[in-house]
């Protein structure tokens, strides 16, 4: 997900050309399978990524004119820098990624519809070309997102629809950096940057939860370590707050998820994923919408009480600002799920990010089964050596 190349001649327009070409007869072959509705989603996919082509701007151009706003030339100053740190010291695929400018002129660059039944945690995938079954379907615009969450919510899902800042193409393209996310505060502008280039390192296909676990983790190690090396104690120790924070309302949310699980009769598979059954058939709709409410209920409250301890701190207020659902708690999980797992395989390499990596690479390889139920295993390890310093 991000010097104008528009110069047909261009090396690197004629290879962006040609990895385009190849996205399409992809796209063409699944057409030929699938219904309309599947066909206006990868037109719009198309038309979306062409559009922030049409709008990227070389960096080094943009800081030597005279007329860029000095606000937006700190930032890509700081862009710069934390590219350099994170080729350097992260050991991260920097490569071309992040040397072009694209002002959308959105908020999001993209909208993400997610959706889980009514009474299940199991959440519903969707199928792409080479990365496979992924928990989410992105859209470029705002009211094509909408739609389609209308939609399934005819069929009876819950369904959330979240604004995305940034993205990644995974290396099929080179990701230029985007209005929606350059003003971010410099600890989250380093955390985003540092989490896109991790889903380039590792990547495991068809696999949401393991990828955004693994990225999470790379991108928040590398905003601790930017900011250690840079000397700024007082924004890491807000950062370290925040961070803590975050941890303390995510086992907020993975609780909140166990419980409805429990309501739902859902149960683990082997690889510690939730999955629909027919346990509770029997139980009426009504009284199960009931239970689910008193649960929701329970979790805001929870959660006030959480905000007391953080001396009124309201940084997820956002969150909670509008009807939560099965969707809503999933996508916490989807991003946070895995988290503890790799932080301990970082702990058990000794901090060293390379060995961590090739960690995690061979991680990847393994059956989808085996490698989450080695992550929480690993998870344990991690939660019970925290309680232990505490």
């Amino acid at each position: 997900m991000r010097s104008d190349e528009r110069i047909l001649n261009n090396p690197k327009k004629i290879t962006r050309l040609r990895r385009w070409a190849t996205g399409l007869a992809l796209l063409l072959a699944v057409v030929g399978l699938s219904g309309c509705r599947t066909l206006s989603f990868y037109a719009q996919a198309i038309k979306g990524q062409c559009q922030i082509f049409a709008h990227e701007r070389r960096i080094d151009d943009i800081l030597a004119n005279p007329e860029t706003a000095a606000k937006l030339k700190g930032r890509l100053e700081l862009l710069q820098d934390l590219r350099g740190f994170a080729q350097k010291s992260l050991k991260l695929p920097v490569d071309n990624q992040y040397r072009n400018y694209a002002d959308v002129h959105r908020d999001f660059v993209v909208w993400n519809v997610e959706a889980a039944p009514e009474f299940s945690m199991q959440p519903k995938t969707w199928w792409y070309p080479l990365v496979g079954s992924l928990g989410y379907r992105g859209y470029f615009s705002k009211p094509a997102a909408t739609n389609y969450a209308r939609y399934l919510r005819k069929k009876g899902y819950d369904v959330s629809v979240g604004g995305v800042e940034a993205y990644s193409t995974l290396g099929w393209f080179k990701d230029p950096v985007l209005n929606t996310f350059i003003f971010e505060p410099d600890a989250d502008l380093a955390e985003i940057i540092f989490h896109e280039l991790g889903h380039q390192r590792v990547f495991a296909h068809a696999d949401t939860d393991f990828n955004e676990a693994f990225a999470t983790t790379v991108g928040q190690e590398g905003a601790r370590r930017y900011l250690k090396a840079k000397g700024d104690t007082a924004l890491l120790d807000q950062y370290e707050a925040h961070l803590r924070r975050n941890t303390e309302f995510v086992h907020l949310v993975m609780t909140t998820r166990a419980k409805l699980a429990a309501l739902y009769g859902d149960e683990q598979s082997e690889g510690g994923k939730l999955r629909a059954t027919t346990k509770n058939k029997d139980v009426p709709p009504a009284k199960l919408r009931a239970q689910k409410q008193q649960v929701m209920e329970e979790l805001k409250k929870e959660y006030a009480v959480l905000k007391t301890d953080w001396g009124g701190n309201t940084e997820f207020d956002p969150w909670f600002a509008h009807e939560i659902n099965n969707s809503h708690l999933n996508s916490v999980a989807a991003y946070y799920d895995f988290v503890p797992g790799f932080e301990q395989l970082l702990a058990q390499n000794g901090g060293d990010l390379e060995r961590f990596y090739q960690a995690a690479q061979r991680l990847s390889k393994e059956p989808k089964k085996g490698r989450h139920e080695k992550l929480r295993e690993l998870a344990l390890v991690r939660v019970n050596y925290v309680k232990k310093v505490k």
